[in-house]
């Protein structure tokens, strides 16, 4: 298939739901841990096209929903000094700190710019030599290449006023760690867009050290219920590993040009999930030879006392043991236009998507 629509055809929807539910036996939950799946699981309604006894939960795949509020605290502390310009994605902006959000102090004069790529905040770098620009780095292995290409490019152009404040994380050790720590889960919807960075190699323990299946996806309708029809068939057989339904774009090895540039400028370190703790090794510092462009290292800065809301159970719900709907705030004091927490802000948050979509699990 080479169009979106031929993804979307509807006489094979019901063919592979047909097929599901003809070898789908055995209670099954498996968890998505990508943000892009979340939406469109339930932008497309898949959880309504199958048995009752396939359990779809979302899982910590929402790199805005992770990040800790001490980062966005640090960050909104950043953007109150006067010779500094914060450069950040859009889905950031609105995620509340412990006292305000970078919207509300943009609102109030700090200079705080939406951009679309590092490249972005580099040219403001270029153009306000006098100011520190400092580049919120934040996602998983799919939008660290591209920082790691900044820092680069940076250092190539001599641009020693540009900063980046990194809360890039990578995938597995939060897999992982639901595990080790008793959640339920069956198997996995691979992360697609993560995949095509890291390759389909790095999932290969989870089979092995644990059990459970792992199948990396696209983002389509068929994609989904395709990926679905592949866990249930590992899991009905007792045949679990890792497979790429995803092929058109993710292969085994990923890319190894974006691998080589992430190990030349970032090197692992301890970091906290929302919902899971701090995990070793699954966060990405800027490496010692770089720190010329590290805003940690190089941007003094006091930071108030970090507190999280109470109520909020953005954190249980990355973790797959409760549904956006189980939360007291949901759709009420919490909503898109006025969050309590992460997870109802940025586009890939359950909450986001279940109130989108669909408001309650009835």
């Amino acid at each position: 298939m080479q169009y979106i629509d031929e993804y979307r055809d509807k006489e094979k929807v019901v063919s592979l739901i047909n097929r599901i539910k003809f070898i789908s036996k055995k209670p099954i939950r498996i968890m998505e841990v990508c943000g892009g799946h979340t939406m469109a699981i339930q932008r497309f309604g898949i959880p309504s096209l199958l048995p009752d006894h396939i359990d779809l939960v979302s899982g910590p795949g929402c790199p805005v929903c992770v990040t800790s509020r001490a980062y966005i605290d640090q960050a909104i502390a950043y953007s109150r000094l006067p010779y500094v310009i914060i450069t950040t994605y859009g889905d950031l902006i609105r995620v509340p700190g412990s006292s305000s959000t970078l919207d509300k102090e943009k609102a109030t004069g700090a200079d705080i710019r939406i951009v679309y790529s590092i490249l972005d905040a580099l040219t403001v770098a270029k153009q306000n030599r006098k100011k520190k620009i400092i580049f919120l780095g934040i996602g998983f292995e799919t939008t660290s290449p591209g920082t790691a290409a900044g820092i680069l490019k940076a250092q190539m152009a001599g641009l020693f006023n540009f900063f980046v404040y990194s809360a890039h994380k990578i995938m597995p050790p939060p897999m992982k760690a639901l595990i080790d720590q008793g959640v339920k889960i069956d198997g996995y919807i691979g992360p697609g867009h993560v995949s095509t960075i890291t390759g389909s190699k790095i999932f290969n323990f989870i089979p092995e050290k644990y059990g459970l299946g792992v199948v990396i996806s696209g983002f389509e309708p068929l994609d989904i219920l395709q990926t679905i029809y592949m866990l249930v068939l590992q899991y009905e057989n007792n045949t679990q590993k890792v497979e790429i339904q995803y092929s058109r774009v993710v292969k085994p090895e990923g890319n190894i040009k974006a691998q080589e540039m992430l190990d030349e400028v970032f090197e692992m370190r301890d970091d906290w999930w929302r919902g899971l703790g701090t995990l070793p090794e699954s966060g990405m510092a800027i490496r010692a030879k770089f720190e010329a462009f590290n805003a940690e290292k190089m941007i003094e800065v006091e930071v108030e006392n970090t507190r999280e809301d109470k109520g909020c159970i953005c954190g249980s719900v990355l973790k797959g043991i409760n549904k956006p709907s189980d939360c007291k705030l949901f759709g009420k004091v919490c909503t898109p236009s006025d969050p309590v927490g992460a997870c109802m802000v940025s586009n890939e948050g359950a909450c986001a998507a279940y109130y989108r979509y669909k408001r309650t699990d009835s």
